[in-house]
């Protein structure tokens, strides 16, 4: 077998369901060496790093378990990030939801929510950015959601952690830009995983609203994701780029 001219490492936060193992499948099939972290999908984790050491022999794939609301647990994962092999990308994907008007917000909730969400990718950034601006190369992806800037009835404190890890991304870019490494924000509208399951009885009411008419597709936001960690997307920094289906380009008038 010929030796692969890959051998890039990226860490994925929330590899082990959903979107997040969507990501992990689409870099290994890119090539990409990967590490994934999971908090309680122990059995969804092993099951796909078994198939990824199956399908991808010549890689490497490492599922560390970690849960990034716990700080002394982001703690060691990030002195792991500074003590580790350097990292060439970094997918923040790890992400919590919590309903609630914003006049009825429980400010716990929501502080854990905003450390899951946002500090979490804040403290990790931190530990692996180093090495990449050494090596003048590195790609940073955070999956934001559409929220952060259209009012959605309960959604206040998810929206606000998007929000900031918007904000957070934009002038990071501007921070790292000369150093060679990118920070861009993925902000998917619905998309078909588990997260939305509460959601089904409305589903056919919601499509009739997005102009594509249907879903996102997780693998739809694994590539973009994928799109943005490769050398063609090097002068593209500090970008919200929305994944929606044309939901935010639509008047949101409702028939």
């Amino acid at each position: 077998m010929a030796e692969r001219s890959n051998k890039k490492l990226v860490l994925v936060t929330g590899g082990g369901r959903g979107i997040g193992e969507q990501i992990v499948r689409t870099l290994a099939s890119a090539e990409y060496d990967v590490a994934f972290t999971y908090r309680s999908a122990t059995a969804e984790a092993d099951a796909l790093s078994r198939d990824l050491h199956e399908r991808y022999p010549a890689q490497t794939f490492t599922s560390l378990r970690a849960d990034l609301a716990v700080r002394e647990e982001v703690e060691a994962l990030a002195t792991d990030l500074a003590d580790g092999p350097e990292l060439y990308g970094f997918v923040h994907n790890a992400g919590a939801s919590y309903d609630a008007l914003g006049a009825m917000i429980d400010q716990a909730r929501a502080e854990e929510l905003m450390q899951v969400n946002f500090w979490s990718m804040t403290r990790l950034i931190k530990a692996a950015v180093r090495s990449m601006i050494r090596a003048k190369s590195g790609r940073i992806v955070g999956i934001g959601s559409i929220t952060a800037h259209q009012g959605a009835q309960g959604n206040a404190t998810y929206a606000a952690t998007k929000g900031a890890m918007a904000s957070y991304m934009k002038t990071l870019a501007v921070e790292i830009a000369r150093k060679g490494v990118t920070a861009n924000v993925v902000a998917p509208g619905y998309v078909d995983t588990e997260m939305l399951a509460p959601y089904r009885s409305n589903r056919e009411a919601v499509e009739k609203q997005i102009p594509a008419g249907r879903f996102a597709g997780a693998d739809e936001i694994a590539s973009l994701v994928c799109y943005l960690l490769a050398p063609e997307a090097a002068y593209i920094t500090g970008a919200e780029i929305p994944i929606d289906g044309g939901l935010t380009a639509a008047i949101g008038i409702k028939n």
